[in-house]
């Protein structure tokens, strides 16, 4: 997306912001025409790695008022037999794996590691962290969606990969010293260091070749941890008899060997963190029109740091996820598979946006900004996403068995609407569903008759101007 582009989206934004939360000029009509733009659906990615093997493409979240804690969202994209090389970033990353398989090497604690990942598993990689990911499926491309915390980031994008692998496409960030810096650091010739920094120019994701192929990478990535270490020996010794003679190979002290422990650590695999796998876990809430998980801190420990929770609902075809609030925390959608409509209110009552969604889609919904979910009448209608607190979320919802109006209703809120507290409960104790509910279609036939009468009542209710100041955007008054 241009420059030019973002700037016009941020005016739209405002300008529909502006109305929403009340804040029209003197002078100007009561009522606007509903902005276009789908304010709370992300934009375009931006491509921060592209490659024959794969990419990464990060949409890049909202900074403003209403977002008190921005997050951008990555998406991952790797070909079969193909690695994201050894790197660092200046983000904070939670992993989802939603199609085949990984495998992960870090350091944690000092110590290389390695874990697997499957689909539905969520692990995390702190900033500061080397890593790499291989994808192991065998024929399947690896597809994995990432929460990225730009709290710790040094500014200069989304987010900043550190690679220490690569050569001359990507640079390893070892080939901005002085080569005698590095020669002196390492204990090398500088042939030696040439070698090593320059033979890599496919970018940051490669295709790690076939096992009858002679490189390096072809057997090492399928062993396991514990012989990992012992197979580099092999392959080093290999690399420098083809390069080096034998009187260079026993002076040399410090080479590929030296330089792979001095990265990835010496001594031998320790267990990794564990990761935790979505699909696997009995989901919160379960009706006949579908189902939520939520996954906090006290399921997940590694999701306390950066704060971040992790949500993941399915809803069945023509059903919605009840009108509700999330008074602790911005939400962030990425639908998996099928269709539907996201519908967000402003804090005047007034339509902020109501959106057709589809498989790739990302949305997000403002900390207190009431909102729903709807799946199409065609199919199912999955969607996962992050919030941004790792504490046990309680949503708050407006509408069912269990809503605030339920648990709350009573004359006052009979009064506030304008009817009588028999009319009230009445509309209120229709619907015997909660959380999830079903469409009027999937009703029983004869159940919302008389509740769409009472329903006329209220909607024919004249609803406020638009609010002229701060202190009227809380109580909407006029």
């Amino acid at each position: 997306m241009t420059t030019l582009a973002r700037f016009l989206m941020f005016l739209a934004f405002s300008s529909a912001l502006r109305v929403g939360m009340g804040f029209d000029e003197e002078g100007e009509s009561e009522e606007r025409e509903k902005v276009k733009e789908d304010i709370f659906v992300m934009g375009e990615p931006k491509h921060v790695v592209k490659t024959e093997a794969g990419n990464m493409k990060v949409f890049k979240g909202f900074r403003g008022k209403i977002s008190e804690r921005p997050m951008h969202i990555g998406f991952i994209t790797m070909e079969p037999k193909s690695l994201f090389i050894p790197q660092y970033m200046d983000s904070t990353l939670i992993l989802f794996i939603r199609r085949g398989e990984a495998k992960i090497g870090s350091i944690h604690k000092g110590r290389f590691v390695e874990q697997r990942l499957k689909v539905g598993d969520v692990y995390k990689i702190s900033s500061g962290t080397t890593f790499y990911i291989v994808n192991t499926g065998e024929g399947q491309r690896l597809h994995i969606i990432c929460s990225i915390d730009p709290s710790e980031s040094v500014g200069f994008g989304p987010l900043q990969s550190f690679f220490i692998g690569g050569g001359t496409y990507p640079r390893s960030i070892l080939a901005g010293f002085d080569p005698q810096t590095l020669t002196a650091a390492f204990n090398v010739s500088s042939e030696e260091l040439r070698v090593v920094m320059t033979r890599q120019e496919s970018g940051p994701i490669v295709f790690v070749p076939d096992a009858h192929s002679p490189s390096m990478w072809s057997k090492f990535v399928q062993l396991k941890s514990q012989d990992k270490l012992g197979y580099f020996r092999k392959m080093i010794r290999y690399h420098e008899r083809s390069v080096f003679n034998q009187e260079e190979e026993e002076e040399s002290k410090m080479t590929w060997r030296k330089l792979f422990y001095s990265l990835m650590g010496k001594e031998k695999s320790r267990k990794a963190p564990k990761a935790y796998n979505l699909y696997d876990r009995k989901p919160d809430f379960q009706n006949n029109y579908g189902w939520s998980t939520a996954l906090d801190e006290s399921d997940y420990s590694p999701l306390s740091t950066p704060d971040f929770g992790i949500y993941l609902v399915h809803l069945k075809a023509g059903s919605m996820m009840a009108p509700h609030i999330n008074p602790s925390a911005t939400e962030y959608g990425i639908v998996l598979s099928g269709s539907g409509s996201i519908e967000v209110v402003f804090p005047n009552g007034s339509s902020g946006m109501n959106a057709q969604v589809k498989e790739g889609d990302v949305f997000w919904i403002p900390r207190y900004f009431a909102f729903c979910q709807i799946a199409s009448r065609t199919g199912p209608f999955e969607f996962f996403g992050f919030t941004t607190s790792a504490r046990k979320n309680k949503p708050q919802f407006l509408v069912g068995a269990s809503s605030i109006l339920k648990t709350m209703g009573g004359p006052e809120f009979a009064t506030s609407l304008g009817v009588s507290e028999e009319r009230f409960r009445r509309i209120v104790d229709a619907q015997r569903e909660s959380i999830i509910l079903p469409s009027a279609s999937a009703a029983p036939p004869d159940d919302h008759r008389e509740v769409e009468e009472e329903l006329v009542v209220v909607k024919n209710v004249r609803a406020p101007k638009v609010i002229k100041g701060l202190n009227d955007v809380v109580m909407g008054s006029e």
